[in-house]
């Protein structure tokens, strides 16, 4: 079938195509060049003068996994604040902080997102993780794999393994959890927790492993490297939350020496002291750090106001923010002693000085990286506001008036301690299919994404524009995935299914013989069963499985 979006302004960064009208051909899933002359097109959109970029990607959300569910089971509150109705085309489903499978999908599609990546999945956890990204419909997953607190890693650091073997078990776990990058979340902090260390900064041993998080940082991104993983090593850091962590998050980009690394939520590591009230914006420093580092990207993790849900893996810093749950609930679990899982209810207030500052501080960081190729509209989804609040958080990056007239209603004390009023930049529509389309595939190694040249996948949304950002952002006209029109005007007009997107890096096999006796000796489940296998996935409810080059 061949159709055409015909009249069309398109941008398309990694093409450098910058608001340009053209026709847009589309056969078999395809984007192709211009047929020949007399070729009969089977379907015409007419879209002259709306906007058109690729489907958006969301580099870093949590969709899938343990913590995830525990969320929507706990917050029936929830349920109630975002319905979706059963039609002849949608299944019932709902959440709003803690959207359900269905609801998520439908969600992303309708703004416009095509592709969307878990950020913490537990290899253990793995068939779970993979199950409800499967019965997410319509868009494209994939998901990071956690390590760096989980025993056998610590083991080998600690024994001094050379960095060939820790390379073979970074891979085999990639291949074995179906992941396409590598997660790690406050490196040896989590464990350390359990062995009741209530902190751990860059250069503090692990009491139990005697590792630091220097350690665990510079050899797992060694191994990201030199596996060819295209993601970097996706970095939570020490400190998450605390005042006067900007320090640790600028130590943290030394001492990687250089090597690929992805900052992630760094809104929440981009904390100073100063003040009377000992918390102030580091953004200015972090920013400095990030433009003068080519090797780091980041996402931002805005916080924006009202009522969501924190979900994370980093139990040491969950278990200090359990007093401020909202509503009054809070849970912390584990698996088989790898990780870690908190979840804590939370409304931020614009009226509270640190919610406040902390909304700044995100923006800050979005208003002074210089390249958009580095840095991701993120809110951490949902533990800075949901994924559906990304429409506001565009408008506040293009309308510097919007953005303005938000900030003289915050706190008062937030507001003038913040650098924002001061920031005249406002991001254009290129920047804003940078940050969301053509950087984050570019990032994954996604070849066939985040683009709209010939041979891409077809993932295509289109735009009217309107100076209300929001207004545009939230409901495109038409919405394609894979060449099939899934969402028109904003709403979901058919399911499809989305593929899930793996890595397959090449490996010592005989890292398995070790791995056969820590599981029999250590494990509750035997290593054969620990890997999920590609029709597992496919049975779940995945559409194709891709696999991603390494470099």
């Amino acid at each position: 079938m061949l159709i055409k979006l015909s009249g069309g302004i398109v941008y398309d960064p990694a093409n450098g195509i910058n608001g340009k009208r053209q026709d847009i051909y589309v056969r078999d899933g395809r984007i192709i060049d211009k047929p020949v002359a007399g070729s009969k097109i089977d379907k015409t959109y007419n879209i002259a003068g709306k906007v058109v970029m690729a489907g958006a990607i969301d580099i870093h959300t949590h969709i899938g996994g343990g913590k995830v569910n525990i969320a929507r089971i706990m917050l029936p509150e929830d349920h109630r604040h975002d319905s979706v109705r059963k039609t002849s085309i949608t299944r019932s489903g709902c959440g709003h902080a803690a959207p359900s499978t269905l609801t998520t999908g439908y969600r992303y599609t309708e703004m416009g997102y095509t592709a969307c990546f878990e950020p913490a999945m537990l290899p253990i956890n793995a068939r779970q993780a993979h199950m409800e990204m499967a019965d997410t419909p319509i868009v494209d997953k994939g998901a990071y794999v956690l390590l760096g607190n989980d025993d056998y890693f610590l083991r080998m650091l600690a024994g001094r393994k050379d960095q060939a073997a820790i390379s073979d078990y970074v891979a085999w776990t990639i291949q074995a959890s179906q992941a396409l990058g590598i997660k790690v979340v406050n490196p040896g902090g989590i464990s350390a927790f359990k062995f009741n260390q209530r902190k751990l900064d860059l250069d503090e041993t692990n009491v139990y492993y005697n590792v630091t998080p220097r350690e665990i940082l510079k050899s797992l991104a060694k191994a990201v490297h030199d596996l060819g993983v295209p993601h970097p090593l996706h970095v939570h850091g020490c400190n998450l939350g605390v005042p006067g962590n900007l320090r640790t998050t600028l130590d943290t980009i030394k001492s990687i020496e250089g090597l690929p690394m992805h900052l992630t939520h760094i809104q929440f590591h981009s904390y100073g002291t100063e003040g009377d009230r000992n918390f102030s914006s580091g953004a200015a420093q972090i920013a400095e750090a990030v433009n003068k580092n080519k090797n780091i990207s980041i996402d931002v993790g805005q916080i924006l106001f009202g009522q969501t849900v924190t979900a994370s893996g980093d139990t040491m810093r969950q278990y200090d923010g359990h007093w401020h749950a909202h509503p009054k609930k809070w849970v912390m679990m584990d698996i088989e002693c790898d990780a870690g899982c908190g979840v804590v209810p939370f409304q931020y207030q614009d009226k509270s000085f640190v919610n406040a500052l902390q909304w700044a501080i995100g923006l800050e960081l979005f208003l002074l990286v210089d390249d958009p190729w580095r840095i991701f509209l993120t809110t951490d989804h949902p533990n800075g506001a949901p994924f559906t609040t990304y429409p506001h958080l565009i408008r506040l990056l293009m309308d510097r008036s919007f953005r303005n007239d938000m900030l003289s209603t915050v706190n008062k004390a937030a507001a003038k301690s913040s650098i924002l009023a001061s920031l005249d930049r406002e991001y254009s529509l290129y920047e804003i299919a940078i940050m969301t389309r053509a950087a984050p595939a570019r990032s994954l190694g996604l070849r066939d994404r985040g683009h709209l040249g010939s041979g891409a996948a077809a993932d295509i949304t289109v735009y009217t524009e309107h100076k209300n950002k929001e207004r545009m952002f939230a409901k495109p006209d038409y919405v394609f995935k894979d060449g099939e029109l899934v969402a028109k005007s904003g709403k979901v007009v058919k399911i499809t299914k989305g593929s899930t997107h793996t890595l397959r890096p090449e490996y010592d096999k005989g890292i398995e013989k070790s791995l056969n006796t820590y599981f029999d000796r250590y494990m509750s489940i035997k290593l054969e069963n620990f890997k999920l296998q590609d029709d597992e996935i496919i049975e779940l409810g995945s559409g194709d499985i891709i696999i991603q080059p390494c470099n």
